[in-house]
C-alpha cells in the first residue's frame, strides 16, 4: 500500500484513447440517470422536472470533472484508479436514493442527507486526485487550490438543504450547484487544465452519450411494465426506438468525427484547445445528454399511456396531456439545441440548424391535441425527415 501511495501519476499522451475502466465508470453515471427517469416519471409535475434537472446538473458536473482529470493522468492505474473506484461507489449510493431525494424519513441518515453526503464524497475524492495529479506541476497545483475553494464552499448549502427539506432544500441545492459550478468555472478560467489528448476527450463524451441513448431505451421500455403488450404499444415502442436511432444519427454520423478532428487539430497547450473542450464538450454536451434523458422520459410516459388506453375500460385515442407532450418534444428540442451549439463551436455550421429547433417547438400544440400514439409518430416522422434531409444535403456536398 505504501508503494502505491508513493507512486507518481502517469501522464496522458496525445495518442491516448478511452479505456475499459473509464467506460465502466461511465456506466455508473448512466445508472444514476436512469434512476432520474424513474424519479420524474413517478410524480410528473413541473417541480419534479426541475428537481430532476438539478440532480442531472450535479451528476454531469461531477462526471465532467473526472473526465478532465482522466485527460491529465491515466485513470486506469495506481492511485487514480483506486480513487475513481471509490467515487463510483459513492455515485452508486447517491443514485440508489434518487427516488426519495426529497423525502425525509425517520432515522439517522435520511435519503436527502445520504445523497448529499455521497455527492460530497464524490467531489472530495476528485479534489484529492487533482492534488495527486498536480505533483510536479506548479500551474496545475495552483489551479487545483483555486478550484477547491468553490467546491468546498458548495458543501455547506448542500448539507443544509438536505437537513432542511421542502422548498428550502430545492433552493439551497440550487445555490450549491451555482457555487460549485460557477465558482469552479471562474477559478479555473473556463478550463479544468490542459487537454493532453483531444481524441481521448472527444471519445469520452461520445461514449457517454451513446450509453445514455442506449440506457434510455431500457428506461423507456419500462413504461410498458409486465402486462400483456398490445399492438398499439408495439407501434409506440417502435416509434420510440426509431426516434432514438435518429438522435444517434444526428450526432455520430458526420458531426462527432468532424468535431473530434477539430479538437485534435487545435495546438496542444493553447487556449484554443482548452476553450473548445470546455465549451463544445463540457457545456454543449449537457443539453445533448439532458435532451436524450427527457426524450426517454417522454417515451416512457407515452408507452405507459398507450398501454393503459389499450386495457379494458379505457378510451383509445386520448391525448398525452400537455406536460407529457412538453417533456417529449421539449427533450427533443433540447437535444437539437445542444447539437447546434456543439456544431457552432467546432465546425461552424450554418445557423439554419435553428430551423429544426423551431419546427420541434411549433409541433407541440399539434401533438398536444392528437392521440398519444399519433404524437409519438409525429415526432418520429419529423426526426426521420430531418435525418433524411441532412443525409441528402451531405451527399450533395460530397458530390
Amino acid at each position: 500500500m505504501s508503494r502505491v501511495l508513493r507512486s507518481r501519476p502517469v501522464l496522458v499522451e496525445e495518442a491516448h484513447r478511452a479505456t475499459t475502466f473509464e467506460i465502466f465508470f461511465d456506466l455508473v453515471l448512466v445508472f444514476a440517470l436512469t434512476r432520474l427517469i424513474g424519479f420524474m416519471a413517478e410524480s410528473l409535475r413541473p417541480l419534479t422536472l426541475y428537481q430532476g434537472l438539478l440532480l442531472l446538473l450535479w451528476f454531469w458536473y461531477a462526471w465532467s470533472c473526472y473526465t478532465w482529470l482522466a485527460n491529465q493522468v491515466r485513470a486506469d492505474v495506481g492511485v487514480v484508479r483506486t480513487g475513481m473506484i471509490a467515487a463510483m461507489g459513492a455515485i452508486f449510493v447517491a443514485a440508489l436514493v434518487i427516488p426519495e431525494a426529497w423525502q425525509h424519513e425517520g432515522g439517522a441518515l435520511s435519503p436527502p442527507l445520504t445523497l448529499a453526503v455521497a455527492y460530497t464524497v464524490v467531489r472530495g475524492l476528485h479534489l484529492a486526485l487533482m492534488f495527486y495529479a498536480s505533483a510536479g506541476n506548479g500551474q496545475y497545483r495552483r489551479q487545483t487550490w483555486r478550484f477547491a475553494v468553490s467546491t468546498t464552499l458548495a458543501w455547506a448549502p448542500l448539507i443544509a438543504g438536505a437537513v432542511l427539506g421542502g422548498t428550502g432544500q430545492t433552493l439551497l441545492w440550487t445555490v450549491a450547484f451555482v457555487i460549485d459550478y460557477g465558482g469552479g468555472r471562474i477559478a479555473t478560467a473556463a478550463s479544468f487544465g490542459e487537454v493532453r489528448s483531444g481524441a481521448h476527450f472527444a471519445e469520452r463524451h461520445g461514449l457517454v452519450l451513446i450509453i445514455v441513448l442506449g440506457e434510455s431505451l431500457l428506461s423507456a421500455g419500462a413504461g410498458i411494465g409486465l402486462t400483456v403488450i398490445h399492438l398499439p404499444v408495439l407501434v409506440a415502442a417502435t416509434f420510440g426506438f426509431a426516434a432514438t436511432v435518429c438522435l444517434w444519427w444526428l450526432y455520430f454520423v458526420g458531426v462527432a468525427p468532424a468535431a473530434a478532428k477539430a479538437l485534435s487539430a487545435a495546438p496542444r497547450q493553447t487556449r484554443q484547445r482548452q476553450r473548445l473542450a470546455s465549451d463544445a464538450y463540457t457545456l454543449a454536451h449537457l443539453p445533448l445528454v439532458a435532451g436524450a434523458l427527457y426524450l426517454a422520459l417522454g417515451i416512457h410516459l407515452v408507452l405507459a399511456t398507450v398501454q393503459e388506453q389499450a386495457g379494458p375500460g379505457h378510451a383509445d385515442g386520448e391525448p398525452l396531456g400537455w406536460l407529457v407532450t412538453i417533456v417529449l418534444y421539449g427533450g427533443t428540442a433540447l437535444y437539437l439545441v445542444g447539437r447546434f451549439l456543439f456544431l457552432r463551436l467546432t465546425v461552424r455550421t450554418s445557423p439554419g440548424q435553428l430551423t429544426a429547433i423551431g419546427v420541434t417547438l411549433v409541433l407541440v400544440p399539434v401533438a398536444g391535441i392528437v392521440p398519444a400514439l399519433a404524437a409519438m409518430g409525429l415526432l418520429t416522422a419529423f426526426l426521420a425527415t430531418l435525418v433524411l434531409y441532412e443525409r441528402l444535403t451531405l451527399t450533395a456536398r460530397v458530390d
